[in-house]
């Protein structure tokens, strides 16, 4: 586990330093220029697929996993250089299926469908630097991480859930700390970029549920299992961004 973390973060290190390097060129043979200074700083909106993997006792536990994360970032200067960042996200690392009888006969059936998953927020400080298309960017950050275990009982035809039950769940304060490069794709008032980004997620000590932790008893009770260790990861993201001016449009003449 340890030389795929090196490996992503090689790549990722490589890729902000070739953009560094090519892009801004690249940027002036196309003829595509820098917003006017008229136009003021923007509101960056950006949406991400998310990869993470669990390090240290977690990674003993839990295998990869996936999700999506909303972010926003406001700027706190002209130069866009200080950022208020703020963000939510969601990543699953487990999740199970299996046929089951309703109302004490197999005349009727469902699928009970368990997931684990992550939820997390928080806001914090970004620096970044622009030059040309490319601005690359280091965040932290202070916020909440819930881990939870849910149940659902679902029509087997339509997929809809009839009934959800939260098995089990913990919550706690967490930071971080990561960056990244996004490149513009787009000119015009509400550029489109491309983000690239890594961030360490520290939660300290959690109690939590993974994949075989719910037994069944003959009863129709259940039991739970849950693991207690440090429920650290990293995340590898890949999205799209947007720049929204912010001010309205720039005063003519």
């Amino acid at each position: 586990m340890p030389e795929v973390f090196g490996r992503r973060l090689t790549a990722c290190m490589l890729f902000m330093a070739w953009a560094w390097l090519v892009c801004p060129d690249r940027a002036v043979s196309q003829g595509v220029s820098e917003p006017s200074s008229g136009e003021g700083p923007r509101l960056g909106v950006g949406l991400d697929l998310l990869v993470a993997d669990p390090v240290g006792e977690f990674a003993r536990r839990v295998d990869q996993a996936f999700g999506l994360e909303v972010a926003g970032w406001v700027p706190l200067d002209e130069r866009e250089f200080v950022s208020l960042r703020g963000e939510f996200g969601f990543l699953v690392y487990g999740y199970e299926t299996r046929r089951v009888c309703v109302g004490g006969t197999c005349r009727v059936q469902a699928d009970l469908e368990t997931s684990n998953h992550i939820v997390s927020g928080g806001l914090g400080p970004e620096l970044g630097l622009s030059r040309g298309r490319v601005r690359l960017y280091t965040h932290a950050l202070l916020g909440f991480a819930y881990f939870s275990t849910s149940s659902s009982l679902k029509d087997s035809q339509e997929g809809r859930a009839v009934f959800t039950t939260e098995n089990f769940g913990d919550g706690t304060f967490c930071w971080g700390v990561g960056g990244g490069v996004r490149v513009r794709l787009s000119a015009g008032r509400v550029p489109v970029g491309l983000n690239l980004g890594a961030r360490y997620h520290r939660n300290g000590v959690m109690e939590y549920l993974t994949e075989g932790d719910i037994q069944d008893n003959p009863d129709g009770s259940i039991t739970l299992y849950p693991n207690r260790s440090e429920a650290n990861y990293l995340t590898f993201r890949l999205g799209v961004t947007l720049g929204v001016p912010l001010g309205g449009h720039p005063s003519e003449g």
